[in-house]
């Protein structure tokens, strides 16, 4: 399973301006007791649905069977979602199937080309359209949405939709899923309308803590992944986080990260995987952390304008674009490293250009050694600026220690809440932007809003240049 290694983020290695001695452990210790136990409470209470998810049967069987169904024949899979509804999909299918899996044969993937629309960018969706062009009567569309009225979402599928009842007509039902609310909504109306399929959007998980339930279980099954192991791997990472703070992996992780921020001012927190496969994880990462941990109210309602900003790096490219600023600039992050022992596939550098001194040291070399040379290199040339890094180290990219890594963080995710004194399960802040949106395309119900934004709408040629 994947492990944490914390020991270039101590005061030993960094100094004690920057780096966590253990005096600031022991200071937090209650703080840490405490944010644990309640944790704990809250999911045995049943209020952390994602907590269970690595047990739910249900959910995974439901992926398989109607895997099962759909797989075979299937060309391309159209998924329609935002945030929490696409964000895992993509990392999935980026850390668990090739590069190129898209570019091979239909015959060589054995499974369907994936297309998750995740943006209202016109140019994305017409591109993909066309793309798909007559593919369009084998592709599945996999529409995300709880409510069924998020604009973004539901502008796609109605775009979809009906591209696909003008190519099939009457049997336009049968290539789309839908994952929505198991009882109410206008998507889960639309779908008992029209006769789809459905997976359940679970109640009681947030959509950036949904990618283990069936919003990111179909299509990962659908595109080979091993959703099973997914699950276990989840399952054993739970398991980890059941003792106390400071023997499991969340506690320690959680620890670092709010000492960081709160005592040795790193309200910057990069994470900096040296794998293109993990690269998207980031991505995911970004979202949990910034939607969960930025809040402006404690829980007693005063305000507090809390929040790490989580920010993506790609090892060893942001070597030659980010770590100067990392290095040289203000010392105000906390980097996380995701280190591959035994990555998926490997090559060596040819034994030529024997006679230049400068590349003899590459001959025979693996490129996975290179890698990791840099990733050390990278550490330790942060040690010696001071910097606090982290590593989150993966034996192998596997469906199971994937499945880890996504757990490990959002129990991470929920001890930094209670640390931090926020609800780190609502989204406050989203909200304005939606009704916002609503108002300017003209939606029923929204002219107050339109009324107010109405100024905004102007462009005063005194500050256009």
């Amino acid at each position: 399973m994947i492990q944490l290694y914390w020991k270039n983020a101590t005061a030993e290695v960094v100094g004690s301006e920057h780096g966590i001695s253990q005096g600031d452990l022991t200071a937090i210790s209650d703080r840490l007791s405490a944010a644990v136990d309640a944790v704990r409470s809250q999911a045995e209470a049943g209020q952390l649905g994602y907590t269970k998810l690595p047990a739910r049967t249900d959910y995974r069987d439901r992926a398989l069977q109607l895997t099962e169904k759909y797989r075979p024949g299937c060309t391309d899979l159209l998924v329609l979602g935002i945030g929490g509804s696409a964000l895992g999909n993509i990392a999935l299918q980026a850390a668990l199937n090739p590069a190129t899996y898209n570019l091979q044969s239909d015959r060589a993937r054995g499974g369907p080309r994936l297309f998750v629309l995740d943006n209202v960018d016109p140019a994305l969706i017409k591109d993909t359209l066309d793309l798909l062009g007559r593919r369009l009567k084998t592709t599945v569309l996999n529409v995300i949405s709880k409510s069924g009225e998020t604009a973004e979402t539901a502008s796609q599928f109605m775009i979809v939709r009906e591209l696909l009842r003008k190519r099939l007509g009457d049997d336009f039902a049968r290539h789309i899923v839908a994952t929505t609310d198991a009882n109410k909504g206008t998507l889960h109306d639309i779908a008992a309308q029209d006769g789809y399929d459905t997976m359940v959007v679970p109640d009681d998980v947030g959509g950036r803590f949904s990618v283990l339930s069936p919003v990111g279980l179909f299509s990962a099954a659908m595109c080979g992944i091993d959703i099973k192991a997914l699950l276990d791997g989840a399952r054993e990472m739970a398991d980890a986080c059941k003792g106390p703070w400071s023997a499991n992996p969340a506690g320690m992780l959680a620890a670092i990260n709010y000492i960081a921020m709160t005592a040795k001012g790193k309200p910057m927190h990069v994470m900096m995987p040296y794998s293109n496969r993990l690269y998207l994880l980031a991505d995911w990462y970004r979202q949990l952390w910034a939607e969960s941990l930025g809040k402006a109210h404690n829980k007693a309602g005063a305000e507090v304008f809390v929040g790490p900003t989580p920010i993506k790096a790609l090892g060893t490219t942001d070597q030659h674009s980010q770590v100067q600023l990392y290095r040289e600039g203000p010392n105000d992050k906390l980097t996380i490293f995701l280190e591959v022992e035994k990555h998926p596939k490997d090559l060596r550098v040819p034994d030529v250009f024997g006679e230049i001194p400068g590349l003899t040291y590459l001959r025979k070399a693996r490129i996975s050694k290179l890698l990791n040379a840099e990733k050390l290199a990278t550490e330790y040339a942060m040690a010696q600026s001071k910097r606090p890094t982290v590593t989150i180290r993966f034996p192998e990219i596997n469906a199971a220690n994937v499945g880890a890594f996504i757990y490990l963080y959002e129990y991470t995710t929920s001890l930094m809440g209670e640390l931090l004194d926020i609800d780190p399960y609502d989204q406050p802040a989203v909200e304005l932007g939606k009704r916002a949106t609503f108002a300017l395309m003209g939606r029923e119900g929204y002219a107050d809003v339109a009324r107010q934004i109405k100024p905004f709408t102007k462009i005063d040629r005194n500050y256009l240049i």
